[in-house]
C-alpha cells in the first residue's frame, strides 16, 4: 500500500479525539415495569409470541439407497427406525424440544394428536436427522 508524500497515517483514536466525539457509552439497561411486574407481557414479547414456528412430529426415519427410492410405489412399505409404543420426537423449527405418544382425539377420532411424556431442556444441541 502506498502512502501520499503530504498524508499522515494515524491511529482511530486520535482520529476520534479531533473529531470530537465522545467515546461509545454502555447501553442502557432496561429495569422491570409495572406491567411486567403485574404479570403482564410487554409490547415487543407479545409481538415475538407473534411469530410462526415450524412444528414437526417425527415419527421415525429410514436409510436407503437411491435405487430402492425409485422403487417404491404406491402401497409400498418403508420400515422406520422406532417401534410401535416408543415415543415420538416433536420437533420445532429443526429442534427436538420434548417426545410424546401419538394418540387418537376424542373430539375428531380420524385425528391423532401427541400426548407430551417427556420435554427437552435447552442445555444440549437436540437437532433432529
Amino acid at each position: 500500500m502506498s502512502q501520499d508524500p503530504g498524508t499522515e497515517i494515524r491511529p482511530a483514536a486520535a482520529e476520534l479525539e479531533t473529531v470530537g466525539e465522545a467515546p461509545p457509552q454502555p447501553a442502557e439497561v432496561q429495569l422491570p415495569t409495572k406491567a411486567a411486574e403485574s404479570g403482564q407481557r410487554p409490547r415487543h414479547l407479545e409481538t415475538v409470541m407473534q411469530i410462526p414456528v415450524s412444528v414437526k412430529i417425527v415419527l421415525g426415519s429410514a436409510t436407503m439407497p437411491v435405487a430402492n427410492v425409485l422403487k417404491l410405489g404406491r402401497g409400498a412399505v418403508v420400515p422406520l427406525d422406532r417401534k410401535v409404543g416408543e415415543p415420538v420426537d416433536v420437533v420445532v423449527n429443526g429442534r427436538i424440544v420434548a417426545r410424546g405418544e401419538v394418540v387418537v382425539l376424542d373430539e375428531d377420532s380420524s385425528r391423532f394428536g401427541v400426548s407430551l411424556t417427556e420435554v427437552i431442556g435447552i442445555s444440549g444441541p437436540h437437532r433432529a436427522a
